[in-house]
């Protein structure tokens, strides 16, 4: 276990916004929660545990503990002709399972490649794209409730997965830490062409998992800055679900407005909400949209999280101006804002 106090947390954000935490924990195994649940001192603490940085924004320094994962295991439960099984720790790299995966034979999750973060925020994020989410693929989460002391497995159902969602994003479930995310993957080749820019990008063509993980890259980086270059934290607002009426109402003024079904309405772009609002490269002071993809904030300078969270309420309300429809952060706010998006 690793313990550093006032640890500067702008290597530990990809907005590499400027803040300071109180102490940062790196542990590498449940018996360090253990340690850490009978600490009199950290019991007095409030703690977050978090992946690569890659999908929060510090409003300001962080008065209380950071965990970080450390624990990195890759173990084979079961496997037989069709599936296999795997244990997997929650902090291992999320783009490095994908790439030991395909290693290894087994398919499913290529869709998800190149976003950025660990296998235990991904778990708690329910992160999705090209046509898949994280939770097809799993089966149970591992934790440790820090304030019990205990050891809890999740189901899938149990982890009430959603969009962008899970039952770990809800403050009574804060205290547990996940250690460990158990995955089924199949070993058939299968691949999943739903998403329209993949089915459109190999026409009639028989991709290979490691195809479409590839073309997948080559999409992302078509769309979305890096990081290192430009700072900021992927997709920042989630796609807006809307009656089936609002969207038949814009549909008439909007007849190439892109949607897609949802359980409860219909799915809107909020990246072309942004772009028909002319928001796309739009910039102030130090942060602005990225000049392919208005779903992206970026900051190009030395702006704080504060300056980036009004940044981002300024485009929602200029989206609500011209559509009536308001977009909600995707974009994890650690601190308190003037004005709370994300409630």
């Amino acid at each position: 276990m690793n313990i550093r106090e006032k640890e500067s947390l702008i290597s530990h954000n990809t907005f590499k916004v400027s803040a300071v935490a109180d102490w940062w924990i790196e542990y590498s195994s449940l018996e360090d929660l253990k340690r850490l649940s009978q600490d009199e001192y950290f019991q007095t603490q409030q703690f977050l545990p978090i992946g690569q940085g890659s999908n929060l924004l510090f409003l300001h320094d962080y008065q209380g503990v950071i965990l970080s994962s450390q624990i990195k295991e890759i173990d084979i439960i079961n496997e037989s002709e069709s599936k296999v099984s795997l244990r997997v720790g929650s902090g291992v790299i999320w783009d490095d399972l994908i790439v030991w995966a395909l290693e290894h034979g087994y398919n499913g999750i290529e869709n998800l490649s190149w976003i950025p973060g660990t296998v235990g925020a991904a778990a708690v994020q329910n992160i999705g794209a090209y046509g898949a989410e994280i939770e097809e693929f799993i089966d149970y989460v591992d934790t440790f409730d820090l304030k019990e002391g205990k050891q809890h497995t999740f189901t899938r159902a149990e982890c009430n997965y959603g969009y962008r969602y899970s039952l770990f994003k809800e403050e009574e479930y804060k205290h547990h830490v996940i250690t460990h995310v158990h995955f089924t993957l199949p070993k058939n080749n299968h691949v999943n062409l739903s998403y329209q820019a993949l089915e459109a990008y190999f026409s009639h063509q028989a991709p290979t998992p490691l195809a479409v993980r590839e073309a997948v890259i080559e999409i992302r980086k078509s769309k979305l800055p890096n990081p290192e270059k430009l700072p900021n934290a992927g997709s920042y607002f989630m796609n807006p679900i809307v009656p089936i009426e609002v969207y038949e109402k814009l549909s008439k003024e909007y007849s190439d407005m892109p949607y897609y079904p949802a359980e409860k309405g219909i799915k809107l772009s909020a990246a072309w909400l942004l772009d028909q609002a002319g928001l796309k490269g739009y910039k102030k002071g130090n942060i602005g949209t990225y000049e392919r993809q208005p779903l992206i904030i970026v900051n190009l300078g030395k702006a704080e999280g504060a300056e980036i969270a009004q940044f981002a309420e300024e485009l929602s309300n200029k989206v609500f101006d011209k559509f009536a429809i308001r977009l909600t952060p995707e974009v994890r706010y650690i601190g308190k804002f003037k004005q709370d998006m994300t409630e």
